[in-house]
């Protein structure tokens, strides 16, 4: 998903790990999204990665011991006061203990001593570097000084030994860093729950029914709201690797376990002042196979035609809606007289708080890039137009932020 970080500014510092040339894959990340990167070096990473490389990629002079100035402002206390996060990927065993004492003895660290916006760190080094206590203690001290920290991971690692210890994904650095880019105050630390996907009702053990819901709305919006700093909890059918991963996702089939999953996690939601939300984007089915087959079911025992008996399933907003919870549901139609009529009394049969009301016009409109989405309340109907689901979903959440519970 293309997030947009244009008009944004990011420092890209680098140290003396193998995995330095990762932080070339980091910088087209950041750049593809819009935003303006400069990096500053150190003399070790240098050794793995030239300054040049960095250059071309960015467009911008880097900073290292031999290329400060102090007739421009490319030097340690100028270069950061342009930019909005400070992101140090990777980072040595050495530079984070050395960053934890406030010790400042070659350009990043000096640079980093003088930055006072977010600092994000993504460790990089073997594993009885990472996991020695004096670096397990430096980073929980830097925690505790409000950095960021993009764990490593356990995987094969540039030595040969196999542990935690690699760097995280510039795909994961990336999206640690957007969050601390979009977030706000309002969506920062509040719970909130997503559904995603069409359930799956079984026929028997190898056949069900469902739907064609792509689940990609419900990608989009729980992505959003993490990095607008929310708490997320997905629950969905479908797939959602790519999706950030401190997301906390329960990947659920039927509607009657969506239900339960539902209803567990609000229960589970960490009291606090700000209200919580459900954003109900699953696509649940309405009815559902009265007697699944146990195994599966031979064509020779059902004939030429197959009769199965349907029971309507059990309706996962009606079941909330006396839950201290805001909810927004969503409804896809494909009558263009009714539809926006249906979607809008979706707020008095089932008392949601607001609508995100979709015209389709046939099946292939499912899974798309796009989306098409009107969004609604008690008082009003907003058309968001028509863009990517991923700018859908901040358009959404924009809107979310103005309703008044009416619970």
């Amino acid at each position: 998903m293309q997030v947009n970080l244009t008009n944004k500014t990011i420092l890209l510092g680098v140290t003396g790990s193998i995995s330095a040339y990762k932080a070339c894959d980091l910088a087209r990340l950041f750049i593809k999204s819009g935003a303006s990167v400069h990096v500053v070096m150190t003399a070790s990473a240098e050794r793995f990665v030239s300054a040049l490389t960095f250059e071309a990629l960015t467009r911008n002079a880097v900073l290292t011991e031999q290329t400060e100035s102090w007739a421009s402002t490319l030097n340690h206390i100028d270069i950061g006061k342009t930019c909005d996060v400070f992101v140090l990927a990777p980072a040595t065993a050495n530079s984070i203990n050395k960053i934890s004492n406030g010790i400042a003895d070659n350009i990043l660290l000096q640079t980093i001593l003088a930055f006072t916006k977010p600092l994000i760190i993504a460790p990089a080094a073997n594993t009885n570097m990472v996991e020695d206590t004096s670096t397990i203690n430096s980073i929980k001290r830097l925690k505790t000084n409000g950095v960021s920290i993009c764990n490593s991971q356990s995987k094969l690692l540039a030595c040969g030994d196999t542990g935690n210890g690699a760097l995280a994904e510039p795909e994961e650095i990336f999206y640690t860093t957007a969050k601390a880019l979009l977030q706000n105050e309002y969506w920062k630390n509040r719970e909130v729950i997503v559904t995603g996907g069409g359930t799956r009702e079984k026929i028997d053990e190898v056949r069900y029914v469902s739907n064609f819901s792509s689940g990609k709305m419900a990608n989009a919006l729980a992505t959003a709201l993490y990095l607008k700093g929310a708490n997320v909890h997905l629950i969905t059918t479908k797939d959602y690797s790519e999706i950030p991963l401190d997301i906390t996702s329960t990947e659920t089939h039927s509607a009657s376990e969506m239900k339960a999953q539902v209803l567990t996690s609000i229960k589970e939601l960490t009291k606090s002042t700000k209200k919580s939300f459900l954003f109900m984007a699953a696509a649940v089915a309405d009815f559902s196979p009265k007697s699944p087959s146990m195994g599966k079911t031979k064509k020779v025992s059902i004939g030429t035609q197959w009769n199965i008996e349907m029971k309507q399933t059990e309706d996962i907003l009606k079941s909330v809606s006396s839950l201290d919870i805001i909810t927004v549901g969503f409804k896809a139609e494909m009558d263009k007289e009714n539809g926006l009529s249906n979607a809008k009394s979706l707020i008095e049969n089932k008392n949601v708080d607001g609508v995100c009301y979709n015209l389709l016009s046939n099946s292939s409109s499912f899974g798309t890039a796009d989306n098409s989405i009107t969004f609604i309340t008690e008082n009003e109907s907003i058309d968001l137009g028509t863009a990517s689901k991923l700018d859908l979903s901040f358009k959404i959440l924009t809107e979310s932020q103005k309703i008044e519970p009416s619970k």
